[in-house]
Parts: structure tokens; C-alpha cells; sequence
């Protein structure tokens, strides 16, 4: 079986770019984010189950979850969120414990930003955290997601912080410099992987 790599950090750290690094690098990538989407598509089981407890005017005209309606509601009420994450959490990890299962490669990564506190880590064995000061997601999550500061206090709040991050990493990637820092720090971590991966196969 492939080595499963989970790739974490906080909101707004620098997660995607880190994956694309990954792909261009040729190591298959899944989002964990783009399956919550897919799980509420117009039509799925997801999607019934979270208009039938939350109600229609969660859903948008055209049939689609409101998003940023939704992220405000469940962001302030975390009992509302961990309802919200016992009708959809189910769903995710069973579309992502089948793509592990597919891996053909040396190793794949799984990015999720909620690794340990979803309980998704059971599905990985080696953690990677993307780690920045938490001043900077502050800003760069307002900036991102065009939302006020007590919005993105709540969203920040709701993850684990910094030091739980660190606690748990195999391996860190800082991003707190200048964009042109992250390949070369990706490309040593390819390696370092590769050989992790290879040693699992003697």
C-alpha cells in the first residue's frame, strides 16, 4: 500500500499552494475541502441530510448549499457546527479512505485542514504541517475571504492552535517568508518522502 501523507495547517497558511508544489512534482493530491464540497452537491444524500436538519434557507435557489451563510451560522454556534460535521464527516472520510486505497504511487497526500480534530488522521501516517504565525492567517483569511476580523477570530478559534499543530507534524513547512521559499522546502520534503516510502516496501 501507498504511504498516505497528510498535509495540514491551519486556515489560510498556505495548504493549496503547498499541494499544487506537490502535484507539479507528480504525487497525486486530494483536497479534503473539494470532497465537502462534492458530498453536498446539488442532488446528493449530503445535501438532503443538511436541508432536512438546518432547513431550505440554507439552500440557494439554484439548488446549492449557501456557503457563506452556512460558515457564518455553524461559526457562531459550535454546537451547530458539530452537527454539521456528524451528518457530512462520515461522508468525507469514506470518499477519502477509498482514494488511499486506489494509490498506485510511492505516496500520495491527503490535505485537510482539520486532520486530527476531524479524526481524519487515522487514515494517514505520516503528518506534514504548513506553519504560520497566527497574525498572518488572521490577514491573509480577511483578505482571502473578504470577511470582518470577528468572523475570522471565529473561524481561527475553531481549529487547533498553532502549538497542537506543531505537537503532531512529522515534518513543518514554514511559509511565513516570501513565496519563492516554499519550492525548495517541498522538494527536499519529495525526497524525504520517497525514501520513507520506499523503506515501507522492503
Amino acid at each position: 500500500m501507498s504511504l498516505c501523507v497528510g498535509l495540514t495547517g491551519g486556515i489560510a497558511s498556505g495548504k493549496s499552494t503547498v499541494g499544487k508544489l506537490f502535484e507539479t512534482l507528480g504525487v497525486p493530491v486530494i483536497d479534503a475541502d473539494q470532497v465537502a464540497r462534492d458530498v453536498v452537491a446539488p442532488g446528493s444524500p449530503g445535501l438532503r441530510a443538511v436541508a432536512e436538519h438546518f432547513g431550505a434557507a440554507f439552500i440557494t435557489p439554484q439548488g446549492e448549499l449557501d456557503r457563506r451563510r452556512m460558515r457564518e451560522h455553524v461559526f457562531a454556534a459550535p454546537d451547530q457546527r458539530k452537527v454539521l460535521e456528524s451528518l457530512l464527516h462520515p461522508l468525507i472520510r469514506e470518499a477519502l479512505r477509498a482514494w488511499r486505497d486506489a494509490l498506485m504511487t510511492p505516496y500520495g497526500i491527503l490535505m485537510i485542514p482539520i486532520l486530527r480534530e476531524g479524526g481524519f488522521d487515522s487514515l494517514v501516517e505520516h503528518i506534514v504541517v504548513v506553519d504560520v504565525a497566527r497574525e498572518t492567517q488572521r490577514e491573509r483569511l480577511m483578505a482571502r475571504d473578504d470577511i470582518d476580523a470577528s468572523l475570522a477570530d471565529n473561524m481561527l478559534n475553531a481549529q487547533a492552535d498553532r502549538a497542537d499543530r506543531l505537537a503532531m507534524a512529522d515534518d513543518v513547512i514554514d511559509n511565513s517568508g516570501a513565496p519563492d521559499n516554499l519550492p525548495p522546502q517541498v522538494e527536499a520534503l519529495h525526497h524525504k518522502l520517497l525514501s520513507l516510502a520506499h523503506a515501507r516496501q522492503v
